[in-house]
């Protein structure tokens, strides 16, 4: 065995002799043969690593100095030391940067001998010389010229897909799109994939104006599964711009030419949703159903979004056409139930409510649960007939009754037996128990502790604080559920709060503000027309109190579920006139657009309406939406 050492000798680069020793029977005039043999060995090394080191170090420094001179502006030093670098290796940089030195030293001619010799020795780079002669040829006027080294450049590189993909990134950098374009196109057409280079040539397409290629570009990249939210993300880019009519030609013809892609289908309807236009997208959607046979599950899908959005008719044809076509599928008692909850919005959001057609809604559930029985799939029907019974047709004591039934039914979702007693804790208010009622609602705060259902429950217990008159107990309630995690019950709390610090303290007895939670009491329990005579009475006597804005606001709000339009109206421009900057102004001159806009068809009353929210109140949160109405009145391309 030999153990060796180089400690204490300060040459590194030899072995120090004095720290050998030897075993195993190695004689003296062996070891120093050996010794000397590794010694020689050791030194071939040690040069040979110094020499590698020096080359790499050389390189380095050659290529660092040539970039140093030529970021300082030192461009003639850069170009000596560039013509160097491009003996040994021709890259793209280097090679631009050359050319760029000797422009920058006025030795234009050096460059373009330079080039041309390199075109005829460098068969490899022979692209990248092609493309900055015409490069310098652009500079100096002679546009023939360069569009014939341009293409000269593409032509020399047609052999490799690999020296395309470069010559177009060098274009690109050039400034020269149209030119990428040509070359990614012939890629494409050398790889015979004719999806490939899609996301750059969707950016080039559009960079160079060629906005028509540019969208069919993108609709033929939806076909590749991973790229989704990419060509989702571009094709938004065109909506609400002069562009957007090409998107939904180009849809079709695509479709016209592949009726199977289901991907083109499916930017049809995402497109036809992005411009609210859920009747379409359904028309769509029953099409792409029947044809590929996807048993209604995206019929489906689409309506809960119409619902969602408010499209309440669209939203029940969808769940139809789910029903009809599909009785014995796994969807229908789901779509059964959502048909009739989608004309029940439709009911319930149409003023005045037409209590006959109340009735009817509580037929059609009626009628479905007989023919599908009452389950798990059908318990939600309960829940509806029950609060149209209570809510709508003043019988509460049948809605606890059907109520009480559904929680029996239901009892192994605690859930949906937590819904159900909030539910009957509103009708026991509409009633006139509200002791039944905080009662319900405390039980569903201790079972839904810190879930959205509890925080639901906390906040109807302290709206019922605030209509008894007990101001400071339901401020402490509201002032914990501002930091709800559902924004919008932290928002509702937030306004109640805000409604009773504002209008408590004025007079000792808050006379005013308990009159007007009484009122809203019976807004809750629909006694319209005693609510309106409590408005009527209150605006009298408190005409100068703080409330007096809330108590026309509410007022404006009551004559529009009466259908009172004119009478709305009214109160909303007193609110503007008398308020314009309190907390209501934007709220009353964006509900006149609303009205003159949906209900009154008034198109140039609507658009002045809107047209003042931006301009009297440009921070209001209803800016977006009334930009977003006045230009659609106006016959703009809107979203």
């Amino acid at each position: 065995m030999i153990i060796f050492s180089t400690k204490g000798n300060s040459n590194s680069g030899q072995l120090n002799y004095s720290h050998f020793h030897m075993t195993n029977g190695y004689n003296n005039v062996s070891f120093k043969k050996l010794f000397y043999k590794m010694l020689i060995r050791s030194k071939v090394i040690v040069v040979m690593l110094c020499l590698l080191s020096a080359g790499l170090v050389y390189g380095q420094g050659g290529t660092t100095l040539a970039e140093e001179y030529y970021k300082t502006g030192e461009f003639e030093k850069a170009a000596n030391e560039y013509a160097k670098l491009l003996k040994t290796d021709v890259t793209w940089i280097r090679l631009t940067r050359y050319i760029t030195s000797l422009q920058k030293t006025n030795k234009i001619e050096d460059a373009l001998k330079y080039l041309k010799k390199q075109q005829r020795s460098d068969e490899a780079n022979r692209a990248y010389y092609e493309l900055l002669s015409g490069q310098l040829a652009t500079q100096q006027g002679d546009t023939t010229q360069a569009q014939a080294q341009y293409a000269a450049a593409l032509q020399s590189s047609k052999a490799s897909i690999a020296k395309l993909e470069k010559l177009a990134t060098a274009f690109t950098e050039v400034g020269e799109t149209r030119w990428a374009v040509r070359t990614l196109e012939t890629a494409r057409e050398v790889s015979k994939d004719p999806t490939s280079y899609s996301e750059d040539l969707m950016a080039l397409y559009r960079s160079t104006g060629q906005t028509e290629k540019a969208i069919d570009e993108i609709i033929t990249t939806s076909k590749q599964t991973d790229k989704k939210e990419t060509v989702l993300a571009a094709l938004q880019g065109f909506i609400n711009t002069k562009d957007e009519p090409l998107v939904e030609k180009a849809l079709y013809t695509k479709i016209q030419l592949e009726p199977n892609e289901l991907a083109y289908n499916e930017l049809l309807i995402w497109y036809f949703v992005q411009k609210q236009k859920f009747s379409r997208a359904l028309l769509q959607e029953k099409a792409t159903d029947k044809r590929m046979k996807l048993n209604g599950s995206r019929v489906y899908d689409l309506g809960m979004l119409a619902m969602n959005n408010k499209e309440y008719k669209a939203a029940a044809d969808a769940f139809e056409y789910v029903t009809t076509t599909y009785p014995q599928g796994q969807l229908y008692p789901f779509a059964r139930r959502l048909v009739i909850n989608a004309r029940e919005e439709q009911v319930k959001n149409t003023y005045p409510i037409d209590k006959l057609e109340i009735r009817k809604l509580i037929a059609d559930y009626q009628r479905m649960l007989q023919e599908i029985g009452t389950n798990v799939k059908t318990l939600e029907a309960l829940r509806s007939t029950a609060n149209l019974y209570g809510n709508y047709l003043d019988s509460k004591d049948t809605a606890l009754t059907v109520l009480d039934l559904a929680i029996d039914l239901g009892k192994a979702d605690k859930n949906f037996v937590d819904r159900c007693k909030l539910d009957k804790g509103d009708i026991y208010l509409l009633k006139g128990e509200p002791w039944e009622s905080t009662l319900l609602y405390s039980q569903v705060e201790k079972s839904q502790k810190e879930e959205l259902l509890g925080y639901e429950a906390k906040l109807k217990n302290a709206k019922l604080h605030y209509y008894k008159g007990n101001f400071s107990v339901a401020k402490d309630l509201l002032d914990v559920l501002k930091l709800a995690t559902s924004r919008e019950i932290a928002n509702d709390a937030e306004q109640l709060s805000l409604l009773i610090v504002d209008n408590t303290g004025m007079d000792s007895t808050e006379a005013a503000m308990r009159w007007y939670a009484d009122t809203e009491l019976l807004l809750l329990q629909n006694k319209t027309d005693e609510a309106v005579d409590n408005l009527n009475r209150m605006l009298t006597k408190y005409g100068d109190h703080s409330i007096a804005d809330e108590v026309l606001w509410l007022r404006a709000n009551t004559y529009m579920k009466q259908g009172k339009n004119a009478e709305a109206l009214e109160d909303l421009k007193q609110i503007v006139n008398k308020y314009p900057n309190d907390i209501l102004g934007d709220d009353a001159l964006f509900t006149q657009g609303k009205i003159y806009d949906e209900r009154l068809k008034d198109k140039a009353a609507a658009m002045e309406a809107f047209q003042k929210v931006l301009t009297k109140y440009p921070g209001s949160i209803y800016g977006a939406e009334a930009r977003k109405r006045y230009r659609a009145l106006r016959g703009d391309t809107v979203n």
